[in-house]
């Protein structure tokens, strides 16, 4: 660093390729070792970790741990990573300078000692090291090869980013000669949202399937991913025609789907049990879909496909809550999330769907404060494994929070972020995420956007009732009766109750009850609005007592926003009605107490950090990585999870870059 002006950005460049290191560690380390380390030294340095054994294959020597514990007794740039000296591995700047010297000296050794590497760990089952060495190696066939053995432990682990991964590193004539993973490239770009390019994969795994193995490759590997692949596939289609909205080919390619299927292809069943409970659940009808979705994870349990039949309850949680039954979702979701805390972050995901799904239910009952709890614990898991698919609902639910706090611009906002996660091969799109958009709008009283989404979308009170579009249609009436408030027009907002009969006749043969309760609470806004005040009660009182569990739904109504408030509070002494528009009012009660524009104070914690805690936010205001800062602190990332979970809570936060902000208002940082 002598005689340098930038030593910080001097150290940030320091590397292994660096002059003065390369001369110091050629010079005065390497040069000076005798022969016989300095040979091991280069073989091994294609090494990420070194074992003796390991090196053993590497060198076709057997001194592979005296080698190691010498190397560490003379200091020579050997990090063990267990307490047993097992694991080692070289200073990563040690270690560049011994490739870059491998690569100089023996560059056609390379690929044999890759070739080794990769052998060695697919022998000791260390899937990932062996694929990556073959690679290394620019072994296409081998890596290939390795990619389908290993593709049924990364389907039931939902291992996507890691084989996505290994596929962008393949050449594409590799993957296209491959039906395996042809079939799951074409999965994983519809993942990613590229739908476009989906369709073309399926097709280049059907033709090589009826071609057999390209003479001038390897054979594929003999699994029963291999045996099962034409099932797959018709999943697969049925996922890609319900990203594009195709609902009967979706139920289509699932019915054929199981007729392909063997008896014991429990996972091929359980995708397309599920995709015909989808294809039903977007025709409206929630008791089949309940039914078959229901097998679906019976399915999928005995597969052993733990992560997607954890991931699945959510969704069946979901139909019963359309149901009316939000006491029969939140059941399913404990149950399975006592299972997800029971094995721990192998089902990680999993558990960050769930907590997602119960946030959703608190919120709708009004327990904001536990919907936050579970954001929280949804977002620690996910640094470790992505949610994917279901990641827009965390937006969702956040944007859901924000607006009960009274931050409309905020919810807008994070729905934003929602629409550019939405992957649409997973849920069909019963609640268009731009209609959740236009009714913050109307709630705020900027009927302007609304009434441009409502032309945008070609709706109108005309409309047959069709489900897919019923979330659109109640929007629709939101805003007919905000116009109407703003502007009279009887004649429309009469329009508007003809449609919302239609809708009730269509949920009321559908015996979709969460559906019935909100079209019953507009008919009787409506009403109200048109100056029918004492119908307008009743129908209100109707729709409670008709409905199954009135109790769960609360967000439903104060999502209306203040003239629904100041009309409940209208209400309240109506015998009909008292109970439940006190219930309701109650919580907005509470948000009236604790006010809207106090969300950004600083509020005193209730109790100090910890000395660890402490050390932790530290570390948050960085960019260290969870399982980084785990490493750091020498604890395990579960403990780093825990302690961050903590730390939220006290600081009255729900994420990282929020604690850290808060922290220095605290003068904690």
């Amino acid at each position: 660093m002598r005689g340098r002006s930038d030593v910080s950005g001097f150290i940030a460049r320091f590397a292994g390729d660096d002059r003065y290191v390369v001369g110091y560690l050629v010079e005065e380390v390497l040069a000076q070792q005798p022969a016989q380390i300095r040979d091991f030294l280069l073989r091994t340095a294609v090494l990420d970790r070194l074992s003796g054994p390991l090196c053993d294959a590497l060198t076709g020597r057997h001194d592979g741990d005296r080698t190691l514990e010498a190397l560490e007794s003379a200091n020579l740039f050997l990090v063990p990573l267990d307490d047993q000296r097992r694991w080692y591995r070289y200073h990563h700047l040690f270690a560049d300078v011994l490739r870059a010297r491998l690569l100089a000296e023996m560059p056609d050794l390379l690929p044999v000692l890759h070739q080794r590497a990769s052998s060695w760990h697919e022998r000791h089952d260390l899937v990932d090291d062996a694929v990556r060495h073959a690679l290394s190696g620019r072994d296409v066939d081998r890596a290939a090869h390795l990619m389908e053995l290993a593709v049924p432990s990364i389907r039931r682990h939902r291992q996507e980013v890691k084989l996505l991964g290994w596929l962008q590193a393949l050449p594409d004539h590799a993957v296209r000669r491959s039906p395996v993973l042809s079939v799951f490239y074409g999965y994983m770009l519809m993942v990613s949202g590229h739908i476009d390019a989906v369709g073309q994969r399926f097709d280049d795994a059907e033709r090589a399937l009826t071609a057999g193995p390209d003479a001038s490759g390897p054979p594929w590997a003999d699994t029963e991913e291999l045996r099962t692949l034409p099932a797959t596939i018709a999943v697969h289609r049925a996922a890609l025609a319900q990203a594009l909205g195709d609902v009967a080919g979706t139920a289509a390619h699932a019915r054929r789907a199981l007729e392909l299927a063997g008896s014991d292809d429990h996972l091929a069943r359980g995708g397309a049990a599920g995709f015909l409970g989808l294809a039903a659940w977007a025709k409206g009808d929630v008791a089949g879909a309940i039914t078959t979705f229901s097998e679906a994870i019976t399915s999928l349990h005995a597969a052993g496909n733990l992560v997607d039949e954890l991931s699945s309850t959510v969704v069946l949680a979901d139909l019963w809550l359309i149901a009316g039954r939000p006491s029969r979702a939140r059941a399913l979701c404990e149950q399975a999330m006592r299972v997800a805390d029971a094995h721990g972050t192998a089902v990680a995901r999993a558990a960050a769907t769930l907590h997602v799904g119960l946030g959703e239910l608190d919120c709708e009952v009004g327990d904001v404060g536990a919907a936050k709890r579970h954001l929280e614990a949804a977002s620690l898991l996910a640094e470790t494994a992505p949610m994917t698919e279901s990641l827009y609902r965390w937006f969702v639910l956040r944007s859901r929070v924000a607006a009960a706090d009274g931050d409309l611009q905020g919810a807008i906002a994070l729905l934003n972020q929602a629409e550019d996660s939405y992957r649409p091969g997973f849920f069909p799109d019963v609640r268009p995420i731009t209609a959740m958009r236009a009714r913050i709008w109307i709630t705020q009283g900027d009927l302007s956007p609304a009434d441009d989404w409502a032309t945008e979308r070609g709706l109108s009170t005309a409309d047959r009732a069709d489900y897919l579009r019923e979330f659109d249609h109640l929007t629709l009436v939101r805003l007919l009766i905000a116009q109407h408030r703003a502007r009279p027009d009887p004649h429309a907002l009469e329009m508007a109750t003809s449609l919302l009969s239609r809708l009730h006749e269509a949920a009321r043969t559908s015996a979709r009850e969460g559906s019935l309760l909100e079209i019953r609470m507009l008919t009787a806004v409506a009403q109200d609005a048109l100056g029918r005040h004492a119908e307008a009660v009743q129908s209100l009182a109707r729709a409670w007592a008709r409905a199954p569990e009135p109790e769960g739904y609360v967000r439903l109504f104060l999502d209306e926003g203040k003239p629904m408030v100041e009309w409940l509070r209208g209400t309240e002494k109506s015998p009909e009605v008292g109970d439940h528009v006190r219930r309701v009012l109650a919580h907005a009660g509470q948000r009236d107490h604790d006010g809207a524009d106090d969300r950004h104070q600083v509020r005193p914690s209730t109790e100090l950090l910890s000395e660890r805690e402490l050390q932790v936010l530290r570390l948050l205001d960085s960019e260290l990585t969870g399982p980084e800062i785990a490493r750091d602190l020498f604890v395990s990332h579960n403990t780093v999870r825990t302690h961050t979970k903590h730390i939220f809570t006290k600081l009255d936060v729900t994420s990282r870059r929020a604690a850290v902000r808060r922290g220095r208002e605290r003068g904690l940082l």
